[in-house]
């Protein structure tokens, strides 16, 4: 009889929570578009305008709240129209921000992963928006969010924290501006938010949510993302406790832990099987009905270098996966995960 598939890449994306599909299914039930001035459009308007305080109710924020499509168009937004003469953004973001920084200054981590704050502090200077994750996606290192932003702010500057990997799991960072993923934390694909902490920060472009993003907002993912949101982290305790666990695992059977003096997310982990390419672990491990990575989801699908092991400067980065744990992960599944890199390993 045929095992049952393992699912270990959380941080790609993690499963749609039933509290979120019912949010859906209300919103697809009043669906009208929130601009309209008639009756319909009137009810939509006031429930996008409850999802946007509860938003800020759910994550404790103070500032304005702008829903967008995923964080890669939160990215865009917030880096693309900040109020500031110059980008510095770290050489390990995800790519999403990369491209949208362009040819702005990239500032150097250590080999933990961590931005290398003297460099930081060399490199300003005006009003710079620096550019920072929270957790970084390919090897769950979390970044001193708030050291980072006493030092930005104390020279006139901005701090834009990219926090898809730990909304939902970490309180928010200490940040000016923060984007924020749904399907990161079991909300539907296609809907993210831009948290401001002024909207004098930014460069309005016109259109709807306040002229700063245009297009129909999606309400039904909107309710989703909320109602995700609102679910709470119950179940991060125990992800973080098999976490823990799988790594001691990973120890004793000679693996390599990237990263591992570096504070690190309590559901992602990097992992190098000495020897053994990550393509081919991938292969082996799908064979065997478990899904891992290599590297981010936006990049796995290409042959080239991690940019962010390449940034730490790890020298077998070829031989890395990352494993991310969710809500739905068991013992049972860390334990077949452990035997299958055992066999693997050879």
């Amino acid at each position: 009889m045929p095992l049952n598939p393992i699912y270990l890449d959380h941080a790609a994306t993690t499963p749609l929570l039933p509290e979120a599909m019912a949010a859906m299914q209300e919103g697809f039930r009043i669906w009208a578009n929130p601009s309209s001035p008639h009756a319909a459009g009137r009810a939509a308007r006031a429930a996008l305008e409850d999802a946007r305080a509860r938003v800020k109710a759910a994550l404790g924020w103070q500032g304005e709240v702008i829903f967008t499509s995923g964080a890669s168009e939160a990215l865009a937004i917030g880096i693309g129209r900040a109020k500031a003469e110059r980008v510095l953004v770290s050489a390990v973001e995800h790519d999403a921000a990369l491209r949208a920084a362009g040819d702005a200054m990239r500032l150097p981590v250590n080999a933990g992963g961590l931005l290398d704050q003297e460099a930081l502090a060399a490199a300003l200077g005006g009003r710079a928006l620096i550019v920072v994750q929270q957790v970084n996606s390919e090897t769950g290192v979390v970044q001193d969010v708030a050291g980072i932003a006493a030092t930005v702010r104390g020279s006139g500057g901005l701090v834009l924290c990219d926090a898809a990997q730990g909304a939902g799991k970490l309180d928010l960072p200490d940040a000016d501006i923060i984007v924020l993923s749904a399907h990161k934390f079991g909300g539907p694909v296609g809907v993210g938010a831009l948290l401001v902490r002024d909207w004098a920060l930014l460069n309005p472009s016109g259109g709807q949510e306040r002229g700063y993003r245009g297009g129909t907002e999606a309400l039904p993912l909107v309710l989703g993302m909320v109602a995700a949101m609102e679910a709470g982290n119950q179940w991060l305790k125990p992800a973080s406790d098999l976490r823990r666990s799988l790594t001691n695992h990973m120890l004793e059977e000679g693996a390599e832990i990237v990263a591992a003096t570096s504070p690190r997310s309590p559901t992602i982990a990097a992992y190098r099987m000495p020897g053994k390419s990550s393509a081919a672990q991938l292969i082996r491990f799908d064979g065997a009905g478990i899904a891992v990575s290599a590297g981010s989801a936006c990049s796995s699908g290409s042959l080239k270098a991690s940019h962010v092991l390449t940034a730490m400067g790890y020298a077998h980065a070829a031989e890395v996966i990352r494993v991310s744990i969710g809500r739905e992960t068991t013992e049972e599944e860390i334990a077949r995960f452990v035997a299958v890199w055992k066999e693997i390993r050879g």
